[in-house]
């Protein structure tokens, strides 16, 4: 399975992933609204766990890479970790390519991928209230924020927002975003 964007090509994780994937779980600027830093194992379980997602389900968190480059840049959701309401799209850059407008492609792709692939009726992001970078992006891609969000342990302690759209509202969000461009 593999998405193109103008600038990006999404697929599940590789084991060469791994370099990238690993300087960017470490890297506090990108972790300062995300969760916290992880080291090179729990990196690694993360990068398997997600591999296992794509394996068991069919689908999951998307790797970016930059066409030009060949260089991993960051991922991109659909994701459900356990006990989630619904599917979450998320997004996460290294930092080098923030600012640059790969994040509104490759969430644009993933939002596509969740409601026109999975067929889901809603999805959500779950972004804490100082992330104001992500917080701008939700809100361009058409989502609303419907306040704080009750998620399970061990994440019941952090304060997150929940910011929503359902496949209706993205049909709106995705011609305005198309007519943008």
């Amino acid at each position: 399975m593999q998405l193109e964007t103008r600038r990006l090509i999404l697929r599940p994780p590789q084991k060469q992933d791994f370099g990238a994937w690993a300087l960017m779980e470490a890297d506090e600027s990108v972790k300062a609204n995300t969760g916290s830093v992880q080291d090179q194992r729990e990196s690694w379980n993360q990068l398997l766990s997600v591999a296992g997602h794509w394996k068991i389900m069919g689908w999951g968190a998307l790797c970016a890479i930059e066409k030009s480059s060949g260089r991993f840049i960051g991922r991109f959701g659909p994701s459900k970790p356990f006990g989630w309401p619904c599917i979450e799209v998320g997004w996460m850059l290294l930092p080098e390519f923030q600012g640059k407008g790969y994040a509104l492609e490759g969430a644009i792709a993933a939002m596509d991928f969740a409601f026109l692939e999975l067929g889901e009726a809603r999805v959500i992001h779950t972004i804490r209230p100082a992330n104001t970078a992500s917080q701008k992006l939700a809100a361009r891609l058409g989502s609303k924020n419907l306040g704080p969000i009750a998620l399970p342990p061990p994440y019941d302690e952090i304060p997150n927002d929940e910011w929503s759209q359902t496949r209706a509202e993205w049909d709106v969000s995705r011609k305005r975003l198309a007519n943008q461009s």
